[in-house]
């Protein structure tokens, strides 16, 4: 186990050089108030006069000593190789010089301290380290932290006390630390704010350990025994007691040696149940064993987390990219692989492939066959025809002769208008297209080739060249859309296979619903020989001569009304009689001048006749039919003309495009130009990785049987 507090030293110098505190390893940090004998502590431990001394406050930064210790042989080697003494020191922050006059260490803290923290009694919580290498010392690694204080004294800052509690609880809030509270026996234990912010951060003290020093200053008549029993505040770790030298015997240059036998004797003298319980000796040996034991049971989740994040950094590093060595090779790389995903993207062989929703050739599929195929289908075929609207077509196509049959001229013109109405959406589809592909280009930015991220000109540049050959190919796509609607209004095909089965389905509807008709008729008198007066009326033989005209009138008058309701009252013959008959121009009456027919009222609404109507049903089916025939041509061709002309050709050229566009030995340096902070924050990704790796590695070097 001895092993396990070196492992722990080796990995704080591994992350110190990174300055990064994402792994809280194990450590034993000294708390106490202002001149309680923290430092004297420390000092007792390795043995040697190394620390600042002074009344006010003295320790300004955190001080991370460790110490190692080495065998009195590897101590000779040492000597041999011309370095003097057997116990030396090492700083950080100066690399590899190394310290074997401890008054030197003294002097450098005080130096290291002012160049960070100032010389006005200011904290700083940039930690010094310090390794000091003894045969003399058990291995041990130890945080010296700035004194509690509670009013500013010079320069200080007013808020010092809070600076000072925060740094504190800054350290000791680590759960792999070993709290060692310092309290002076001189005072009061109910009253040590060491012991009140351990408590804080470890409410069960399953942590802290407690130190009472100045054992030798108490009042006369009293003692310690409570305290040390534990009987006072009780600890789980426990209470040790230590005596310090006094400020006359740092004076008087008393070493530590001289210092800790009189500690044994005065322990030995005064509470010589407790003398083998308490002591410097004893309290490193206790130090020692806490922290392998914290090590030990730190050690499992050090090492998950450790490659944990040594994962994560690998994956950050990753993401960042090489950096650039071979520019022309890096440009055609990151070209290919985005026109490779580009095109990967809209097969759906795409490397990442959206969840949330429909991306690429998917949402393709679905603009034609959803969107454009329901839009296509809610289209009526007869919408915006009504059937007075047919049957003026018809009336238009057969000029001045009533016509006999219905004249094709008519529904060519109405099919060609209802035609014409596929041509809108068939555009939009095309939009539609053009949109999402422009989205694809974003999607393989964002995604696929998150290299293009580190070269914002390159990924400015790639999104330009794409926008503008999909912007080229938009007009001709449209153009091939417009000829695929002009093509069918070019030539309606009546001898369509489809169209003449439905033809041939209609006439033979309309000749049994004529038949139909003809049986229905009941047996008439012929027109010629009877003209119908009324329902109740008398019969008129037009053989015999009518009294006088006005009698003609009024027979004929009558008999207007039930033939115009048989064969519609668009009757002219039955208009112009009326017209001549208007009031002013009767016999009664002189002739003032010429019949103005457009003068003559036409009724606004009348029913039609049976002709008309079965006309206007005859037209309408046809148009229905033939106009289904092309509605499904367009939906099959409209999306093969898109797939050919905008989407397979944008997939065959794009590479072709970008290399032509940006392949260029004039742009390479502009295009390649990373993003300012992309080189820091790969350097940093990387000396962080470097130093999980090698913590693993350290870690890893650790037995099975070290660890007991």
């Amino acid at each position: 186990m001895e092993a396990l507090i070196p492992v722990i030293n080796k990995l704080q110098d591994v992350f110190n050089t990174v300055g990064a505190d994402i792994i809280q390893l194990p450590q034993i940090a000294v708390v106490g108030t202002q001149s309680s004998g923290k430092s004297s502590v420390l000092e007792s431990l390795v043995g040697r006069d190394l620390l600042p001394r002074g009344t006010g406050i003295v320790t300004r930064r955190p001080l991370i000593l460790q110490l190692v210790h080495v065998d009195p042989a590897d101590a000779r080697k040492n000597e041999e190789s011309g370095r003097e003494g057997e116990e030396w020191g090492k700083f950080l922050h100066t690399k590899n010089k190394i310290y074997t006059d401890f008054d030197e260490i003294r002097q450098e803290i005080e130096n290291e301290t002012e160049r960070i923290s100032g010389n006005n009694k200011g904290i700083s919580d940039e930690p010094i380290h310090l390794k000091i290498f003894s045969p003399h010392v058990v291995n041990l690694t130890l945080v010296d932290l700035p004194g509690i204080t509670k009013v500013p004294v010079g320069d200080q800052p007013k808020d010092i006390e809070v600076q000072i509690r925060d740094l504190i609880l800054k350290h000791i809030s680590n759960p792999n630390c070993i709290i060692l509270a310092v309290t002076a026996a001189n005072t009061d234990m109910a009253t040590s704010e060491a012991l009140k912010v351990a408590r804080e951060v470890d409410p069960d003290g399953r942590r802290t350990l407690a130190v009472v020093t100045k054992l030798d200053l108490m009042d006369a008549g009293t003692d310690a025994m409570d305290v040390l029993m534990g009987r006072v505040i009780p600890v789980k770790l426990g209470l040790i007691g230590v005596v310090n030298r006094s400020q006359l015997d740092i004076n008087n240059k008393k070493s530590v040696a001289d210092a800790i036998r009189d500690e044994h004797a005065f322990l030995q003298k005064k509470y010589p149940s407790l003398a083998n319980r308490n002591g410097t000796k004893y309290l490193a040996r206790t130090l020692n064993r806490l922290l392998m034991h914290h090590i030990r049971d730190c050690l499992p989740e050090l090492k998950t987390r450790i490659n944990v994040l040594a994962a994560q950094y690998q994956s950050l590093l990753s993401s960042y990219g090489e950096p650039v060595e071979d520019q022309s090779a890096t440009l055609l790389q990151l070209i290919t692989k985005f026109a490779t995903e580009y095109c990967n993207t809209i097969e759906g062989t795409a490397k990442y492939i959206e969840t949330a929703e429909l991306c690429g050739g998917a949402r393709i599929c679905y603009i034609f066959h959803e969107t454009f195929g329901r839009t296509l289908e809610s289209v009526d075929p007869l919408g915006g025809l009504s059937t007075i609207d047919i049957l003026t077509a018809i009336r238009n196509a057969t000029g001045p002769r009533p016509s006999l049959f219905v004249p094709e001229v008519s529904f060519e013109l109405l099919v060609k208008k209802q035609v014409k109405r596929l041509e809108e959406p068939s555009l939009r589809c095309v939009e539609l297209v053009h949109e999402e592909m422009q989205r694809i280009i974003q999607h393989c930015s964002n995604y696929s080739t998150q290299e293009l991220q580190r070269f914002p000109k390159l990924h400015e540049a790639i999104v330009e060249v794409v926008t503008s050959l999909l912007r080229k190919r938009l007009p001709i796509t449209n153009e091939m859309v417009h000829n695929l609607v002009a093509i069918e209004l070019a030539y309606i095909n009546t001898k369509h296979p489809d169209f003449a089965d439905a033809c041939g389905v209609l006439n033979n509807n309309i000749e049994e619903q004529r038949r139909n008709r003809m049986r229905e008729l009941p047996t008439a008198v012929p027109r010629d020989k009877s003209v119908g007066k009324g329902p109740a009326g008398p019969t008129v033989v037009s053989g015999e001569p009518p009294a006088s005209g006005a009698d003609m009138d009024g027979a004929k008058a009558p008999a207007a009304g039930p033939q115009g309701e048989q064969d519609g009252t668009g009757n002219w013959r039955g208009m112009l009689k009326k017209g001549e008959e208007a009031p002013g121009s009767g016999p009664g009456s002189p002739l003032k001048g010429a019949v103005n027919l457009l003068d003559v009222p036409v009724p606004v609404a009348r029913k039609l006749s049976s002709r008309e109507q079965r006309d206007c049903e005859v037209i309408e089916r046809l148009i229905k039919s033939y106009f289904l025939i092309v509605r499904k041509n367009i939906q099959d061709s409209v999306p093969k003309a898109v797939m050919h002309f905008l989407v397979n050709h944008v997939k065959d050229s794009l590479q072709s495009e970008l290399v032509g566009q940006l392949y260029k030995s004039g742009l390479l340096n502009d295009l390649l130009t990373e993003s300012e902070d992309m080189a820091q924050r790969r350097k940093e990704a990387a000396d962080m990785l470097q130093a999980l790796q090698k913590a693993s590695q350290v870690i890893a070097e650790i037995r099975e049987t070290h660890l007991w």
